[in-house]
């Protein structure tokens, strides 16, 4: 077992390696931290790090057949602005796959990849202040 100290991360099989980079980095602030295109790229935001897996990386010939698809897992980004940023990804012609959702913690909508991954992008609902006590 490792430390839990350590930054998590998630893989995430794609058909074209620099079209997710370009996708990360452009669209949703992630940073490339190394590139082995067209097999296999590291990108990060904040504390998660995204593996992108190509075809012909050791990371997707893991992966059995049956499950080769993309699922419904998704990473969770959290935003300031939901509209506001949903109306730069829109100006950008990128696929939102989902109507907003409101709850009680707040709004969400899903994006996809270039090859159909999900992300969540999510605004927290206000919290009150938390009040004094004598």
């Amino acid at each position: 077992m490792t430390a839990t100290d350590q930054v998590a991360s998630v893989r995430y099989i794609v058909d074209d390696v620099q079209a997710a980079i370009d996708f990360y980095t452009t669209h949703l602030g992630f940073t490339l931290n190394f590139s082995a295109a067209p097999a296999f790229a590291d990108v990060a935001r904040g504390p998660l790090r995204l593996l992108l897996s190509g075809p012909t990386s050791s990371g997707a010939r893991a992966t059995p057949d049956q499950e080769a698809g993309a699922g419904r897992n998704r990473i969770h980004l959290i935003v300031d602005d939901l509209d506001a940023e949903m109306a730069r990804l829109r100006d950008a012609a990128l696929p939102f796959r989902s109507d907003v959702v409101t709850g009680p913690g707040g709004r969400q909508i899903l994006l996809a990849d270039p090859a159909g991954n999900l992300i969540e992008l999510f605004q927290p609902a206000p919290r009150p202040a938390p009040t004094p006590t004598p």
